[in-house]
């Protein structure tokens, strides 16, 4: 099973990752800096993974927990609550999105993250 550390600011976030050709590609490119922007409740940062086509099961709404890919942006998008398209509560992303990975973190952390603050995602080995 693989898994991924994200550390944004003084968090850090583990995840495992699904099997999915956005998975694959996403861990081909470990590790990587990136700096995070804000949207609403929702961190996104760019990637180095860029030939990745867009999932039969993508999705807009997603769950707390579930780490999605955003393709035309290269991005992987963490949402932790409401961003501005929000319907009520739910979790929507600005476009369709693959699901690469899931956490049961507390994501709710993210929400004093500042765009700017530095990202580092890495393998966990097992």
């Amino acid at each position: 099973m693989r898994k991924v550390s994200i550390a944004i600011g003084e968090f850090e976030i583990h995840a495992e990752l699904r099997n999915t050709p956005t998975a694959d590609e996403i861990f081909k490119h470990l590790p990587f800096s990136s700096s995070a922007q804000t949207w609403g409740d929702e961190i996104y940062f760019i990637t180095p993974a860029k030939n990745i086509a867009l999932e039969k099961d993508a999705k807009d709404v997603v769950e707390l927990g579930e780490l999605a890919f955003w393709v035309e942006g290269a991005c992987i998008a963490i949402g932790f609550g409401p961003t501005p398209i929000s319907k009520g509560d739910e979790i929507r992303l600005a476009a369709k999105t693959n699901i690469w990975a899931i956490t049961s973190d507390d994501l709710t952390i993210l929400k004093s993250i500042q765009s700017g603050q530095s990202i580092v995602v890495t393998a966990i080995e097992n």
